[in-house]
């Protein structure tokens, strides 16, 4: 995808994006998990919110000041008269002209209870004495209102968590799927160590050396002549394209995994020439094809000077 194409749906996805998700549903559907996909999306987030708090806590934290931020907040059957604070908070909130959509998470009752089984937790719902089952039937009965006036459920009992994150970030999120992941392209030198966080590491020490060259010796990747040297090479140009191809299979996939970050390291000898030329390269690359990329060089502070 292009960048301008790239720049469109970014701007689709703003004006869609709400200013307030309200999250809720049955205890053990992944509300937790839900909440920490929308804090990597960067919304503000609050656990556990009485509906009627929710217009004086997006007004305190600016959602209306136009600074393009957004709020999160799960509500459950904790906050008493739960249906009717809903509707009258997303009403409040409209009145305001603020943006709102509620999030109903579900699942299976086999399925809460194979969790609450395996997590060994008490339902939050559940008296004493009560089994997790009639807790569970309790609750599904007191949220039927909810549900109904829901924008979206989301059932999660075949649902991997990778899934419902992917999930969340293409229905409520204002970047593209590429801008969602954080792309960290670093050039290292072999010879002062492995870089222990890499996600993916290649090794151009087969191709041509500008360091035996006396002129480029001291200089670095970063140079015009050097990178000319590296790039231009009939070999980098054929390792480029092979490069190339497999990143274009590889990036989509982390994506649609629902990676957050990304780490791609590239080494050669010192860390002075190829790495640095073939680093920036990659990076240049990625960024086109709209990911967010930073670029560093480990270890150019230890390249021969003289």
């Amino acid at each position: 995808m292009s960048t301008r194409s790239q720049e469109m749906r970014a701007a689709e996805n703003r004006d869609r994006v709400p200013d307030v998700v309200i999250i809720t549903g049955m205890s053990g559907s992944g509300r937790t998990q839900a909440m920490h996909v929308f804090e990597d999306m960067g919304y503000f987030c609050i656990d556990n919110l009485p509906p009627r708090l929710i217009l004086q806590l997006a007004d305190l934290v600016g959602i209306n000041s136009g600074v393009g931020r957004h709020l999160a907040v799960t509500c459950d059957l904790r906050s008493q008269g739960l249906f009717d604070e809903l509707s009258d908070s997303v009403r409040q909130l409209r009145d305001h002209e603020l943006s709102c959509k509620v999030l109903f998470l579900d699942a299976s009752d086999e399925v809460l209870m194979r969790r609450y089984d395996e997590n060994r937790r008490r339902h939050p719902l559940a008296t004493p004495g009560e089994t997790v089952q009639h807790a569970i039937a309790r609750e599904r009965t007191q949220l039927i209102g909810a549900r109904e006036m829901a924008d979206l459920v989301i059932d999660t009992s075949t649902m991997r968590t990778s899934t419902l994150r992917t999930r969340l970030r293409r229905t409520f999120s204002e970047l593209t799927e590429q801008q969602l992941m954080d792309v960290s392209v670093f050039s290292f030198g072999f010879k002062h160590g492995l870089p222990a966080e890499a996600d993916l590491m290649i090794d151009v020490r087969f191709l041509p050396n500008p360091f035996y060259d006396p002129e480029m010796r001291t200089l670095t990747g970063n140079d015009k002549k050097v990178a000319d040297f590296v790039l231009d090479n009939s070999v980098t140009q054929e390792f480029m394209k092979a490069w190339f191809r497999l990143l274009d299979v590889v990036m989509p996939g982390y994506v649609a995994e629902g990676k957050t970050s990304l780490s791609v390291a590239i080494g050669c000898t010192g860390g002075q020439h190829r790495s640095v030329a073939i680093a920036n390269a990659t990076a240049a690359y990625l960024t086109d094809r709209g990911y967010q990329v930073t670029i560093s060089h480990r270890d150019l502070s230890k390249a021969v000077r003289s």
